[in-house]
């Protein structure tokens, strides 16, 4: 049997399709019966960034078996918005924030580790336990590999589309609304372990003679026990961190 359907994809969703078809509604002819899941990621849509999916205006899940004449609307994450009453597609929204990213986003992890976020980051993970971690942990999964997130087990996650880690951390920011989430300096840089004043004055070994001479403040990571101090390089990452939160500061103004 043949079908003929009318779709149309929604904002950022719009990144995944050949300009012809951006920002407006086609028409698909296909044959045989398909899930609504299937007929989005053989478009190129990864399913993790589909947070709602109107058909003939009501809300249907991606086991939904698509009809002939269909009209479908598909619109991208949700994720600070309690959409429950609306979506059959993920009923529970998280309300604590984690990642889990891929091997090409390691100075992503870093930034977002900066503002506070608890991020998993190991290089030596295959996508195979990054979808499993994140289905398990309920962490959601950032990555530059569309296929990565076409994975069945793979609930929350989206593909990061800019090169730039900075722009990374932004694109990130926006798409989730992190900025009243942010907790800077909270965890460490290298392990995500949290960091917390450090009740005595660490060895001389872990603090460079120069530094001991001037200060008398150290923070140390609970997990594996980095000590931090507030010096010249944390002055250069606070001025990053502001200009970041400036950022959302427009953002909210619609000066974007």
């Amino acid at each position: 049997m043949s079908y003929r359907i009318a779709i149309r994809f929604y904002e950022e969703l719009n990144d995944f399709l050949p300009e012809k078809w951006r920002k407006r509604e086609f028409e698909l002819c296909f044959s045989g019966k398909r899930s609504v899941k299937d007929l989005i990621e053989s478009i190129g849509v990864p399913h993790v960034e589909v947070d709602l999916i109107l058909v003939n205006g009501e809300s249907v899940g991606f086991d939904y078996i698509v009809q002939d004449g269909d009209r479908i609307s598909v619109y991208p994450m949700f994720e600070m918005l309690d959409i429950s009453q609306v979506t059959k597609l993920r009923p529970h929204p998280l309300r604590e924030i984690r990642f889990v990213l891929d091997v090409h986003l390691r100075k992503l992890a870093r930034y977002l580790r900066l503002f506070g976020f608890d991020v998993l980051f190991d290089e030596t993970l295959d996508d195979a336990k990054l979808a499993e971690i994140s289905s398990r942990q309920r962490r959601v999964l950032l990555t530059r590999d569309r296929g990565l997130l076409k994975r069945r087990i793979v609930e929350r996650g989206f593909v990061i589309r800019n090169t730039d880690p900075r722009q990374q951390l932004l694109e990130v920011f926006k798409r989730l609304n992190l900025w009243s989430l942010c907790n800077p300096f909270s965890r460490c840089l290298e392990c995500n372990g949290a960091i917390i004043p450090a009740n005595d004055v660490p060895d001389e070994h872990a603090i460079p003679l120069g530094v001991r001479q001037w200060c008398n403040e150290y923070f140390r990571c609970v997990q594996c026990g980095k000590v931090y101090w507030k010096g010249s390089h944390y002055e250069k990452l606070a001025r990053f961190v502001n200009r970041i939160m400036n950022e959302g500061n427009f953002f909210k103004n619609g000066k974007e």
